[in-house]
C-alpha cells in the first residue's frame, strides 16, 4: 500500500474515533444529585422548587437507590390477617414503611398495621424497635408510626407529586416477600386513578399508577423519583394472581404529607368538606353543557346549608379547578379538596351557562362547622 493511502486510512480512523466519543458524550445520562437535607415540617408541600425535565432522563438509578434504601424499613405486625390490597392468603402481616423524620417518624399503609397488637420495625442496619401508632386514616389508608432510636436516622424528603408526568421514571422501594430493601424501576403509567379498593364512604382515591414491580410486602414502601424524593406510598396492586402484573398504585406524596401532618399534630385528620355530590363528566354531558372538552366534575346534588350551597354553587355546575389546579376526575377533586382544612377558603372555578366563573368558598368539617380548626392561611382575591 502506498504511503499516501496509509495516511488517508489513518486519518479516517482518527475521525471515526472522534465522532464516536462525541456521540457518547451527547447521549450519556446526567448524574443524579441528592436533594438537600431538610426536616419534615408542616406546610412544606407549598415550597417545592420548580422541576425541569430533560428528554434524556437518567436511566442509571444507582445513586438514587443508594440514597433511598436506608430510609425504607421492614414492618412486622401481629396478629396476622388477610389483606384486600394484596390478594392471596398470608401468614404474619409484613410490609414496608418510610422514615420521614430523623427522630423516628415512619409512614406506612393503615392496612399493614390494622388491628395489630404489636408493630416491630427493622431498619436497614438490622436494628429493631417496637413502634407506637401515632394515628391512622381509613379514608386514605395511611398510618403514622413512631420509634425511639438512639441516634438520628436517614429519612426521605417529599417531592412534588403534582409535577409528575406520564412516562417519567420512578423507583419502588420496599420489602416484597420479606426481601429487604428491594428496588424496582418503572414509569408513571397514569395519575388520578380510582380503583375502588378503599372501603369508607369518604374514601379518597387518586392513585399514581406505575408499572414498577410491586408485590405483597411492598405496601407502605416508597415511590421515589430519580432524584430520590418521596412522591408516593405504594399501596395496592391489580392482579388476577395476587402477584405483580404491571399495575401498581401509590398514594400521591402531596396528599400523604398533608395527612401525616394532621396525624402528627392532632392524632387524626382534620378534613374539610364542600358538601357537593359530584361525578366525572363524559363526552355526552360535556356536549350538552356546552363544554369544549369532557373535563371537570359535575355537581349532581348539594347538602343543606353546605359550604358549596352557601358559597353560590348550583346543581349542574361543572367544577373545573380548585385554587387554579385543573380537575379531570372525581378522584382528583377529592384529592385536591383533602389538602385543605375546615376554616380555610378556596377559590372554585366552575362552568355555568356557557362561561367560566369563579367564587370563594369557606370550607367546613363533616359536622358543617367552619371553626373546628381555622386554616393557617386563606386564599386572597
Amino acid at each position: 500500500m502506498k504511503r499516501s493511502q496509509l495516511i488517508t486510512l489513518f486519518a479516517c480512523c482518527l475521525l471515526s474515533a472522534a465522532l464516536a466519543l462525541l456521540a457518547q458524550q451527547a447521549f450519556s445520562a446526567p448524574a443524579v444529585s441528592a436533594p438537600a437535607s431538610a426536616s419534615y415540617t408542616a406546610g412544606g408541600a407549598k415550597d417545592f422548587a420548580p422541576r425541569s425535565l430533560s428528554r434524556n432522563l437518567p436511566t442509571d438509578f444507582t445513586a438514587s437507590a443508594k440514597q433511598v434504601t436506608p430510609a425504607v424499613v421492614f414492618l412486622r405486625a401481629s396478629p396476622s390477617s388477610v389483606s384486600r390490597f394484596e390478594p392471596g392468603p398470608r401468614g404474619s402481616v409484613t410490609g414496608s414503611g418510610v422514615i420521614i423524620d430523623e427522630r423516628g417518624l415512619i409512614a406506612t399503609n393503615r392496612h399493614v398495621i390494622e388491628d395489630a397488637t404489636r408493630i416491630r420495625v427493622i431498619l436497614g442496619d438490622k436494628r429493631e424497635y417496637d413502634a407506637t401508632l401515632i394515628g391512622e386514616d381509613e379514608s386514605t389508608d395511611l398510618a403514622l408510626l413512631k420509634i425511639k432510636p438512639e441516634r438520628s436516622l436517614p429519612f426521605l424528603n417529599f417531592g412534588d407529586s403534582d409535577s409528575l408526568r406520564i412516562g417519567e421514571w420512578v423507583l419502588a422501594v420496599g420489602n416484597p416477600f420479606s426481601l429487604n430493601s428491594t428496588v424496582t424501576a418503572g414509569i408513571v403509567s397514569g395519575k388520578g386513578r380510582s380503583i375502588d379498593v378503599l372501603e369508607p364512604e369518604d374514601r379518597i382515591e387518586s392513585f399514581i399508577q406505575t408499572d414498577a414491580a410491586v408485590n405483597p410486602g411492598n405496601s407502605g414502601g416508597a415511590l421515589v423519583n430519580t432524584s430520590g424524593e418521596l412522591i408516593g406510598i405504594n399501596t395496592a396492586i391489580l392482579s388476577s394472581s395476587g402477584r405483580h402484573q404491571g399495575f401498581a398504585f401509590a398514594i400521591p406524596g402531596n396528599l400523604v404529607q398533608r395527612v401525616l401532618e394532621d396525624l402528627r399534630d392532632y392524632g387524626e385528620v382534620r378534613r374539610a368538606v364542600l358538601g357537593a355530590y359530584i361525578q366525572g363528566v363524559n363526552a355526552a354531558q360535556a356536549k350538552s353543557l356546552g363544554l369544549e372538552a369532557a373535563e371537570g366534575v359535575l355537581i349532581t346534588g348539594l347538602r343543606d346549608n353546605s359550604p358549596a350551597l352557601r358559597g353560590g354553587l348550583k346543581v349542574d355546575d361543572v367544577i373545573t379547578a380548585i385554587n387554579g389546579t385543573a380537575l379531570n376526575s372525581a378522584g382528583e377533586f377529592q384529592e385536591q379538596l383533602s389538602r385543605y382544612r375546615p376554616g380555610e377558603r378556596i377559590r372554585v372555578t366552575y362552568f355555568r351557562d356557557g362561561r367560566s366563573r369563579s367564587l370563594r368558598v369557606l370550607l367546613r368539617d363533616k359536622d358543617n362547622n367552619p371553626r373546628k380548626l381555622v386554616g393557617r392561611e386563606e386564599v386572597q382575591d
